[in-house]
């Protein structure tokens, strides 16, 4: 018979603690547990949390100008180009300002607007974002952009309605030390958590946190080991949704 595995949440509490000006600690939960063998030697405690953040930069507007929607280009070097206003995108901001994910892989960063990628045959739905001094992506509308194209012989993504998720933190096979917070970070585009009643399941192994909001998640108190993450687009049902880049999975290293 499978390990039982106790996931007794004895402490679910939600905290408006005071962390600042425009960022309070919410939606705390403690979870003592046996997640899996890796935790068994681990403290009691494995802490999920949020906080309510002020976008820095709502106004901010990020245009793609190439590729066009449903754009064909031969194999080889694609171009990108990017327009950007009301963001400080020349000021000299700590790291990569705009980051693209191509068919939910790991972001790939860019200090310029325009760029070229080299790319084999197939079906790209991009997803283009700026970030903030931390490297959090902007989730204002306005602030992201996304574009589907095709490389070669291929044919377009079937027609898909429903929203779908993007990653732009952890990165998959991050390495993190211990005592260092694992931050989820991600957008939802095509739709809205509250308005389509959707919400966003986040499973650590056997742990889960739900979310209806798109604030970073910060993930306290992890002991060494590899850690399966798996990020699922739900409705008020549980029912998963259908799409491509619904759900998506990323592992973790604390060592």
């Amino acid at each position: 018979m499978k390990k039982s595995i106790m996931l007794t949440c004895s402490i679910i509490v939600f905290l408006v603690i005071s962390c600042g000006p425009g960022r309070e600690k919410q939606g705390e939960l403690v979870i003592h547990a046996e997640i899996m063998d890796s935790l068994a030697e681990a403290g009691p405690q494995i802490r999920f949390y949020y906080y309510e953040e002020k976008s820095e930069y709502p106004d901010a507007i990020l245009e793609m100008y190439s590729p066009l929607d449903n754009q064909k280009f031969k194999p080889g070097k694609v171009p990108f180009e990017f327009n950007i206003k009301n963001y400080p995108f020349d000021a000299g901001l700590r790291g990569f300002q705009l980051k693209m994910i191509l068919n939910g892989g790991d972001p790939v960063g860019y200090n310029s607007p325009m760029f070229q990628r080299e790319l084999k045959e197939g079906t790209y739905r991009a997803v283009a974002y700026l970030v903030d001094e931390e490297g959090l992506s902007l989730k204002e509308f306005g602030n992201y952009v996304d574009r589907d194209f095709m490389v070669g012989e291929t044919r377009a993504f079937p027609y898909q309605a429903e929203p779908y998720l993007a990653v732009n933190l952890p990165y998959n096979g991050q390495q993190l030390g211990i005592g260092e917070e694992l931050m989820v970070d991600f957008l939802v585009l095509g739709g809205d958590l509250k308005q389509d009643k959707l919400s966003v399941i986040l499973e650590l192994n056997e742990a889960r946190y739900e979310m209806d909001k798109m604030s970073p998640v910060r993930i306290a108190d992890l002991p060494s080991g590899e850690y399966s993450l798996r990020l699922r687009l739900v409705k008020q049902d549980g029912k998963e949704l259908d799409g491509p880049f619904s759900s998506m999975k990323r592992t973790i290293f604390i060592e």
